[in-house]
């Protein structure tokens, strides 16, 4: 038998033992009567009790230790508190249950996390409907899923989840993209972030002796772990991964200086709604506002602003004016007349993509919950059908864990040598020719015939699930069934272990509106900013539903006035009323239609495609980010951007502050240049 299943029926025979005595029980007795302790002599049991009460503690089932007064081990008495094993009742109302079905049913087999995430929803919605049955919920679909995204990166980031759970440092080598260089790297792992389609590590970087953080898809090769020993760190009790995943893309880094950025009335709304979060903002003239942000990339800072047109303009510091000003003036030098570009080396081939792919595709899982967790979802459900006298389809079985026909079998098989001492099993289950299971549980087995605690693995993956899809399930509430949730564990695990980056801005209050409409199929009048025309619109549309993509939460909708499909950007929304009149579903509507095509790839819909020169500066950043034309001698690279109007391509190679230059066609370069000479005033 493998040393990993021994240790499982130690522990589940321990916990089982001590569930039945309901008395602190002594280490002898322990030795004595607990399945794969007895054969032991004192040091070997002595280590290996030591190891299990560590590894259940890490799991959430904590003993209690009774110590006496004198002070000898082997007099200490050990008990475990139901609180301690069993996961409190939560009262969950149908539209909470609903909501948390539907999302499992959204991300199930794209998230990274699907598979602790069916074992959780399994746990939580005890006596409930199974999480399997979801609703039917064509409200919502979703371009991003946080998967793992690709085989190597599925790995990768198991590796690291594992090596976060049991404190291991790891080394892994790692593309620094600022200085394009290949170096090794010591970590030891405390977080996850998933932000913008990537996860991330946050880590101590040995090099640094500094919290660092790392992108999955630009580690090299293999995790390794750094050493054989069981731990390697603990984790700081001040660490707070949560400014990580509430900074703006100019805030990453060592900051250098507070930027005062001018922003116009009339899209003042929208930036203090999405980036006033980043800092601090003032009133101004006119109804203008100044955002003061903290800044430790210049050029992001002067990119950003650059991409909001003749709306924004730096204040100061003086020098980040300056390099505003310098940039736009170099825009306007390299769209004027000519560009000449260095001789081609290589051309990729036809539609390849460098770089990894985001982790957008459709994925398997990457990451599997601990056997542990299987064992303990399985034996609730076969105690729970033998109580009820009911023959469970082996299949059915089959799917609710995602395990194959001998996965199961093996999981059985130590689930029937399970037991409470003295002979006493938990169950005894057997896989019938005609592809049932029977189920024969023991006097005692009511101890697993209720939820177990929520593993740190499947706790994680049930609020990431929730926090991805946020208050944008028209029927139900995740919202509150996370507070629930949360008080139920006693903790949040995005303090613990993996936190989901909200994309964009704050859109719950528009996203709620939008919800009604979309429940209630009435019609939605929408005041909407037409960002790359630079007008607003006023819409009256039947909204079908949500969707997210790579640049934030949309809401598909049918517009009467255009005969046709729209998606209509939730931060561009600066008001949303949900009208009396209702729609009739029109059959030919697919609202989920866009989710593989520019939801998923951030390619927008489009009839021309663009080449942009990339400079050798910013070349790495683009490669990971569009589809390659040419490799040019100097590092340099030829990119095609698909547009659908000229003014959403001006604004894409104005946000590149200089670095990008439009080849062809004629007319796009032709608007840069009036777009730039439109900014000069505002640069003076």
């Amino acid at each position: 038998m493998a040393k990993d299943t021994e240790k499982l029926i130690r522990q589940l025979s321990l916990i089982s033992y001590l569930m039945a005595e309901r008395r602190p029980v002594t280490a002898t007795e322990i030795r004595r009567d607990v399945e794969g302790y007895s054969g032991m002599n004192e040091d070997a049991f002595a280590r290996r009790f030591y190891a299990d009460r560590a590894e259940l503690d890490s799991l959430g089932i904590a003993l209690t230790v009774d110590k006496p007064a004198d002070g000898i081990a082997e007099q200490e008495n050990y008990s475990l508190r139901p609180e301690n094993f069993h996961l409190p009742a939560i009262a969950f109302s149908d539209g909470e249950l609903a909501a948390l079905q539907t999302a499992l049913s959204l991300l199930d087999g794209e998230f990274a996390y699907a598979e602790p995430l069916r074992l959780a929803l399994q746990q939580i919605s005890w006596g409930r409907p199974s999480p399997l049955r979801a609703p039917d919920q064509s409200g919502v679909a979703l371009g991003m899923t946080a998967s793992a995204g690709g085989h190597e990166l599925s790995q990768r980031l198991a590796k690291i989840e594992t090596a976060i759970f049991r404190h291991k440092t790891v080394v892994f080598d790692y593309y620094t993209m600022q200085r394009d260089e290949v170096g090794r790297r010591k970590v030891d792992p405390y977080h996850l972030l998933f932000q913008g389609g990537q996860f991330y590590l946050l880590g101590r970087s040995h090099e640094r002796d500094a919290i660092r953080v790392f992108r999955l898809s630009r580690i090299r090769g293999k995790v390794a772990y750094a050493t054989k020993a069981e731990h390697d760190f603990k984790r700081p009790a001040d660490f707070d991964p949560r400014p990580y995943a509430n900074r703006a893309v100019w805030q990453f880094g060592d900051v250098e200086g507070t930027a005062e950025v001018w922003v116009s009335e009339r899209i003042a709304w929208q930036v203090e709604r999405h980036f006033g979060r980043f800092g601090s903002t003032r009133p101004a003239e006119d109804g203008a506002i100044v955002l003061c942000t903290d800044y430790a990339v210049s050029r992001l800072v002067a990119a950003w602003v650059l991409g909001l047109g003749e709306h924004a303009r730096v204040l100061g510091p003086p020098e980040l004016a300056d390099e505003v000003a310098r940039r736009a003036a170099l825009v306007a030098e390299r769209h004027e007349g000519s560009f000449e570009t260095a001789a081609p080396v290589r051309r990729p081939a036809p539609g390849a993509l460098e770089g990894d792919d985001g982790g957008s595709s459709r994925r398997e899982a990457a990451i599997r919950p601990e056997r542990f967790a299987r064992l303990v979802t399985l034996a609730s459900v076969l105690i729970e059908a033998g109580r009820a006298g009911r023959r469970l389809p082996k299949d059915d079985v089959a799917e609710l864990l995602q395990v194959s026909d001998a996965e199961l079998r093996e999981d059985i098989n130590v689930l029937n040598v399970v037991n409470f001492g003295g002979g006493s099993y938990v169950l005894y289950a057997e896989l019938l020719d005609n592809g049932e299971i029977e189920v024969d549980p023991e006097p005692y087995s009511d101890n697993f015939a209720r939820p177990a605690r929520l593993l740190p693995v499947e706790a994680k993956a049930l609020v990431a699930a929730i926090d991805l899809i946020g208050e944008h399930i028209p029927e139900g509430s995740l919202g509150s069934a996370r507070e629930k949730i949360v008080a139920a564990l006693g903790e949040d695990p995005t303090e613990t272990g993996l936190q989901i980056a909200t994309g964009g801005g704050d859109d719950s209050e528009v996203a709620a509106v939008v919800s009604r409409a979309i429940a209630g199929r009435r019609l939605l009048a929408l005041e909407y900013y037409k960002a790359n025309e630079d007008e607003f619109s006023r819409r009256t549309v039947e909204p079908y539903a949500l969707t997210n993509g790579r640049e934030g939460w949309y809401v598909a909708s049918y517009d009467p006035t255009a005969e046709g499909m729209r998606h209509f950007r939730l931060d561009r929304v600066k008001q949303a009323e949900v009208l009396d009149a209702t729609y009739e579903p029109r059959p030919e509507v697919d609202p989920a239609a866009e989710v593989e095509g520019w939801l998923r790839t951030g390619e927008v819909p489009a009839s021309r495609s663009a080449r942009v020169w990339m400079a050798p500066e910013r070349a790495r950043w683009a490669r990971e980010e569009h589809r390659v034309a040419e490799e040019l001698a100097d590092g340099a690279l030829v990119v095609e951007l698909s547009f659908a109007g000229t003014d959403w391509l001006v604004r894409e190679v104005l946000k590149e502050a200089g670095d990008a230059v439009v080849l062809e066609p004629e007319d796009a370069r032709e608007a840069v240049r009036a777009a730039v000479s439109r900014l000069a005033p505002s640069l003076r």
